[in-house]
């Protein structure tokens, strides 16, 4: 079973700082993509940030300058930090990752969800 587990989430002030871990384990021969949505209540999910394998990086115009998305392969970890906080970034942040199995399968996987909440 291949899971992502998050953390890093939190309480932080208008203009703060948070840095959001995800961490991938399982039998997994290679990861292809891995990305950053959020999920504010009342509203639909919505795509923050996304990488691929080569290292290509796109952003929700939203979150341009503010947020920077990376990766460790070694640690098979995806990252996201997060300054200049608003409270309109306040949602649950999830991971997201195109995995392939040792078996050779691929497929997508979800985290559980880590809650930011950007209020003075």
């Amino acid at each position: 079973q291949v899971q992502l587990v998050e953390s890093g989430g939190g309480l932080v002030q208008p203009g703060g700082s948070l840095r959001l871990s995800c961490a991938a384990s399982g039998s997994i021969l290679k990861i292809n993509a891995m990305a950053w949505y959020r999920q504010a209540p009342g509203k639909r999910r919505e795509l923050v940030a996304t990488i691929t394998s080569d290292t290509s990086i796109k952003y929700a115009d939203v979150v341009k300058g503010r947020f920077t998305i990376s990766t460790d392969n070694a640690k098979k970890a995806l990252y996201l930090q997060m300054n200049s906080l608003r409270p309109e970034d306040t949602a649950v942040y999830y991971c997201n990752a195109g995995v392939v199995t040792t078996a050779y399968y691929e497929y997508n996987v979800w985290g559980q969800g880590t809650q930011v909440t950007v209020s003075s």
